[in-house]
């Protein structure tokens, strides 16, 4: 089976049909659909099936993908092994970030490879963790977030690395009744105006763990995207909000640690099984480690969960 043929196969699989599979390799759905045919002679089983107007993957063609996510690594990593030998790591790597992961951590990435080979092409995805298997069609690694007790983006076909820990807390403002404190309990926020993420995105996350401890459904008047409009509001006195810590940038804002909820996001590199150890990918993993290390400290899998959750320990 020839490896542009599995690479055709792998496309489907992540893009859903041949007319975008044809766009993303700049060819024909003709040709595509021809490639597919090809290869399920090659394989001697049907490998797509009729879905309404579309085709999708039969049981045998989602068992190929898997086979060639690891031969296609596989080539990747001797391509890049071959190159080893005539330097250092080197290559284009492409990586997608969440807009306030990419503002605290990736001008230390890039300070990092500043003096390799390794040509870091990065974009600002501000999508949920669900998407992270679709970017993974354009991009080699995406740096994603969840609630700490989310499960992880792990799957069959992507390989989660964990990064690090950011506590997340409230934000209030100068003036604020709890302005003078260090720490709040979720019971004495219950009638409050609130300032929150879109549904899907950790902070959110945070907000329904509030609503369950306390049993009240939080008043949520806006809910916005930037962090720094947020802080906006905020600090005008309009709502409170929660906040990653690291993320809180208004110097007026005062930031309450949170008792009695495990509240933090937990950073994670995305990627495709079997291609952490290309050379040029893991110069990129070991620079967001440093980062996230510099940030974090150096566990930065433990950052800020020294403190103990009573909801788990009664």
């Amino acid at each position: 089976m020839a490896p542009e043929r599995l690479r055709v196969l792998r496309e489907l699989a992540d893009r859903g049909t041949i007319a975008a599979v044809a766009a993303a390799l700049h060819t024909t759905p003709s040709a595509v659909s021809q490639q597919l045919k090809v290869l399920a002679r090659e394989a001697g089983v049907p490998l797509l099936e009729p879905a309404g107007r579309r085709v999708r993957l039969t049981d045998a063609g989602r068992a190929l993908v898997l086979r060639a996510d690891e031969v296609l690594a596989a080539l990747d990593r001797a391509a890049a092994e071959m190159a080893r030998y005539r330097g250092t790591a080197r290559g284009r790597v492409r990586v997608a970030l969440f807009p306030s992961g990419a503002a605290l951590l990736l001008p230390k990435v890039l300070a990092g490879l500043a003096d390799s080979a390794v040509e870091l092409i990065a974009s600002d995805e501000d999508l949920p963790p669900t998407e992270v298997p679709r970017l993974l069609a354009d991009y080699d690694v995406v740096l994603t977030h969840r609630d700490e007790r989310a499960p992880s983006v792990a799957g069959p076909r992507v390989r989660a690395l964990p990064l690090m820990r950011e506590p997340t807390d409230v934000v209030v403002a100068p003036g604020h009744r709890l302005a003078h404190r260090t720490a709040v309990d979720p019971a004495e926020l219950a009638d409050e105006t609130w300032v929150s993420v879109r549904g899907g995105f950790p902070v959110d996350d945070v907000l329904r763990s509030i609503a369950t401890v306390t049993g009240v459904q939080p008043r949520i008047a806006q809910r916005l995207n930037d962090f720094r409009v947020i802080e906006s509001l905020v600090a005008a006195g309009y709502a409170i909000a929660l906040m990653p810590r690291w993320a809180v940038a208004h110097p007026d804002l005062v930031a309450l640690r949170l008792s009695g909820v495990r509240a933090a996001r937990r950073y994670e590199l995305a990627l495709r099984p079997h291609t952490e150890h290309i050379p040029a990918v893991a110069a990129v993993r070991a620079a967001f480690a440093a980062a996230a290390r510099d940030v974090a400290g150096p566990d930065p899998l433990q950052s800020g969960a020294d403190r103990p959750d009573p909801m788990e320990h009664p």
